[in-house]
């Protein structure tokens, strides 16, 4: 139903009804390419992949990597048989990379001992690996119609503006997962998950939203009280820790690079990258040569990298050697510059080799790292 003519009336879930967003989302629903089409029957499997990828990441940055996902692997048995190496070198930059550990593990549970059968309640999807309270709800309602409230940060903003929330975040989520719930229909379930995901994502937008097209308007006690942009509150958010460390460029005379391999468990696990100094620590830019991979006259570059991750905020400074004759050791490599796209480099490693390269060989040689190749394998 379109919005009403006429003043908000602010009468929250007595005039907020299922059927008002099912009506807009039938007119206004976002062509995803995870998403089936009007009168398809969901893929459980690309609900599931699109959902993992959509952990603390944008729809926008999700596509692509969807796209190379389901065309190299169209089923969960093809990702549970891929190696796990291949999965994290796709997934490369797309970040969270425990997530990518947790697909592939959660992919070969659902290949053996489930049969290739996803579990359709919320019970049983929270016992697979990387699956939480929001994953299992909007796997179980958009995959397989089960009237279960999925929650994210779109859903939140809508329900404590509809509802007049105002208890800071966290605190607030049983509440809005309460009220979510009570208006889940039990029919289309799967539509309305969806739909408040859209309604959060193109008109109950963090700022400004376009109140004027939303189908809840006149009820909505955010907007009948000029509160919108207020809503939903936050607490204070705590300050990052820095950490400092260090990045190593080694290169070879024939242009081959160094590249490790990182423990399997722990921050950016199992990822190919350049050799670091530990994340887990601070690390005085004056001491980081002490954990250089080994002795050689190392320069160091001006500037540093910056990157954030969940809990800290890390300040690289890059050591470079050139002309390095030979090293070995477990779990390294070496690659030719060019051929650098492929091994799927997270962001921040990539931030550490395009400071290396523009020091090195200038501004144009960063390029050979600021966009990975995206290629799928056959055979």
């Amino acid at each position: 139903m379109a919005a009403r003519q006429g003043k908000s009336t602010g009468s929250g879930a007595s005039e907020a009804e299922a059927a008002d967003l099912l009506a807009w989302y039938d007119r206004h629903r976002r062509r995803l390419p995870w998403r089936a089409l009007p009168g398809e029957i969901a893929d459980p499997y690309r609900v599931w992949l699109s959902e993992i990828m959509l952990q603390q990441t944008t729809v926008a940055a999700v596509g692509p990597y969807f796209e190379t996902f389901v065309t190299q692997w169209p089923s969960v048995e093809a990702l549970a048989s891929a190696p796990l190496d291949d999965v994290l070198r796709d997934w490369a930059g797309l970040g969270y990379y425990a997530r990518a550990r947790n697909l592939h593990a959660c992919a070969t549970v659902i290949a053996g001992e489930r049969g290739g059968r996803f579990p359709q309640t919320e019970e049983e999807l929270l016992k697979l690996p990387g699956i939480g309270a929001y994953t299992a709800g909007a796997i179980a309602a958009i995959a397989f119609d089960r009237p279960v409230a999925a929650v994210d940060g779109n859903v939140e903003r809508v329900i404590t503006r509809l509802y007049g929330i105002d208890e800071p975040m966290p605190g607030a989520k049983e509440a809005v997962r309460a009220k979510t719930g009570a208006l889940v229909p039990a029919d289309r379930p799967g539509d309305f998950a969806q739909g408040l995901m859209d309604l959060g994502a193109t008109i109950c937008t963090p700022k400004r939203p376009a109140c004027v097209l939303c189908p809840w308007t006149d009820a909505c006690v955010a907007h009948a009280r000029g509160i919108e942009e207020q809503l939903p509150v936050k607490a204070p958010k705590k300050e990052k820790p820095l950490r400092r460390g260090a990045a190593f460029w080694a290169e070879r005379g024939n242009g081959t690079v160094l590249i490790v391999k990182r423990p399997p468990k722990g921050l950016l696990g199992g990822m190919d990258g350049l050799w670091l100094t530990p994340l887990k620590q601070d690390t005085d830019p004056a001491e980081a040569r002490s954990h250089a991979p080994f002795k050689a006259r190392w320069h160091r570059i001006a500037g540093h990298v910056e990157h954030v991750f969940t809990h800290f905020r890390l300040e690289l400074t890059v050591y470079t050697a050139t002309d390095v004759t030979s090293f070995a050791a477990p779990d390294t490599r070496w690659v030719a510059k060019e051929d650098l796209p492929e091994v799927g480099l997270p962001t921040v490693m990539r931030k550490a080799a395009q400071h290396a390269l523009r020091a090195l060989h200038g501004p144009e040689a960063e390029k050979l790292v600021a966009l990975r190749r995206r290629r799928v394998r056959t055979g």
